[in-house]
């Protein structure tokens, strides 16, 4: 996988910083917050804007409603001028509040008329505008006051400077936005504490996690007193554990067989050709030899075929190359076949039942072979060997009996284990490497079906069942369509059982 340049060159405290959860929470919080603030405070501006737009407006309201009054009495242009004084009297010396009066009559004119651009038209009649000599707005009413006497109707300017509010919501925004900055980095650096410590259950799993080893299998992740969120990731790793040491014990089980299974031939092999090398030998001792060595040879080679069978099984290989047979013909065949077998042991086989089920023939034959052998080496002479063919599940069993020693409840749980071998229950251990009954279990499942053994009232049973039917012709309500690419399976030839 490539790398980019930029990725390549940052330090690892920088990496391990970005996977940190509790720096990432710290951040999420931070940034939650600040979206929070930012609502927040753009609520309150606002409101604060409209009260003081609302609050400069009654007291423009009020200002104007003070100089219509003066104005409105005025009837004469005697009165006018104690109007006019009036009116100078109210008008602040900062310039805030300016007043002006037009009228038709210029003995009844006061002040200059508001002069400049208008930038809004607010509700109500009220007009902003931002005067030439000024730097902010003013807000403007104008009011008209009906004639009176001598005096004709008149046009009343009143305008106040808006300088006041634009300086508080500025103010007020630099507050705000200083507070929210503060109150965001004090929500980080809370929020990194507080994640620090939620987080203190998973530093101590990781721990925990780092003292399993393989000179520590046993080792498991403690459970109590952890959040329920954990506790299941805990149970669940586990549980891991526990399926990976289990596979691990069967592992080096499985080596040990494996190297005391090759060894016995090698050892052999060895011995017979340094013997045959100390001195000189006739053809025929120097053929004896050859002899055994290829008998050697071919245990080992099926131990490997054996093997090679076994480790595709265990990659969950199905069987391929199904077709619908009757099981009882399957069953016949294999029996025949078996038939020099059975007559040296002295003991009989009867197939009782048949159904139609999509197998493959050959491993089919073979899986049965293990069982018929497997009952003809734990019979006595005169026995008889029962295959039984029935419906069960979904599935269809094929079982093979005979009367034999009772097998203990602790040997039965490892019957199908590969390179498992009882010799309490078996007598002649040392012919067998311990697979024929791993190869049935692994056919089994490789026809979707299980295996099964039972020994009660002086009769053992092994059996295997398959699917009735296979990959390639199940039915689409009761299976998924076959994997068209799968490998057809080639396995070894019948290995006898242990």
């Amino acid at each position: 996988m490539n790398v980019s340049p930029a990725a390549s060159s940052l330090p690892e405290g920088a990496t391990r910083a970005q996977r940190s959860i509790a720096r990432r929470l710290a951040l999420m919080f931070a940034l939650v917050a600040l979206l929070v603030f930012a609502l927040v405070g753009s609520g309150l501006f606002l409101v604060l804007r409209v009260q003081l737009e609302q609050h400069l407006r009654d007291s423009l309201d009020n200002r104007a409603e003070i100089a219509r009054l003066i104005v409105a009495h005025v009837s004469t242009p005697d009165k006018w001028k104690i109007a006019k004084e009036k009116l100078a009297d109210i008008t602040p010396r900062d310039g805030s509040t300016l007043f002006a009066v037009t009228s038709n009559d210029n003995r009844y004119n006061y002040g200059d008329s508001p002069s400049g651009h208008i930038t809004r038209q607010v509700m109500g009649g009220y007009v902003r505008f931002r005067p030439q000599d000024r730097a902010y707005d003013m807000l403007m009413t104008t009011l008209t006051i009906p004639p009176n006497g001598d005096r004709p109707p008149l046009q009343l300017f009143v305008a106040i400077d808006c300088s006041p509010n634009v300086h508080t919501m500025r103010a007020f925004g630099l507050a705000l936005a200083s507070l929210m900055a503060l109150a965001t980095v004090a929500v980080l650096l809370l929020s990194y504490s507080v994640a620090r410590l939620g987080l203190a259950p998973l530093v101590r799993l990781t721990r925990d996690a780092q003292n399993v080893s393989p000179n520590n299998r046993s080792q498991r992740l403690n459970t109590r007193s952890l959040p329920l969120e954990l506790e299941d990731l805990a149970k669940a790793f586990n549980g891991a554990l526990e399926r990976l040491d289990h596979a691990y014990g069967r592992l080096e089980s499985f080596n040990a067989d494996v190297a005391h299974e090759l060894r016995t031939p090698v050892t052999i092999l060895i011995g017979q050709t340094e013997v045959a090398l100390t001195r000189d030998r006739s053809i025929d001792e120097l053929r004896h030899t050859l002899q055994s060595n290829l008998e050697e040879f071919e245990r080992v080679r099926a131990i490997i075929n054996d093997m090679l069978f076994l480790a595709r099984a265990d990659q969950g290989e199905r069987a391929t190359g199904l077709v619908e047979v009757s099981l009882a013909a399957e069953v016949n065949r294999t029996l025949e076949f078996l038939e020099i077998p059975l007559e040296e042991a002295q003991v009989r086989a009867v197939a009782t039942g048949d159904a139609r089920a999509f197998v493959n023939t050959s491993l089919f034959g073979r899986a049965l072979s293990n069982l018929v052998m497997n009952a003809i080496q734990h019979c006595t002479p005169g026995a008889t060997i029962s295959v039984s063919i029935a419906r069960e599940h979904g599935r269809i069993r094929i079982a093979v009996a005979n009367p034999g020693k009772q097998i203990a409840p602790n040997v039965m749980e490892h019957l199908f284990d590969r390179f498992y071998r009882a010799e309490s229950s078996r007598t002649n251990s040392r012919e067998n490497h311990g697979l024929g009954l791993a190869i049935v279990k692994a056919v089994a499942e490789m026809h979707r079906g299980t295996v099964f053994a039972r020994s009660e009232n002086g009769v053992n049973t092994f059996a295997f069942s398959v699917a009735r039917f296979g990959n390639e012709h199940r039915p689409i309500n009761e299976a998924a369509m076959p994997n068209a690419n799968a490998a057809p399976i080639a396995g070894p030839a019948p290995s006898n059982a242990s």
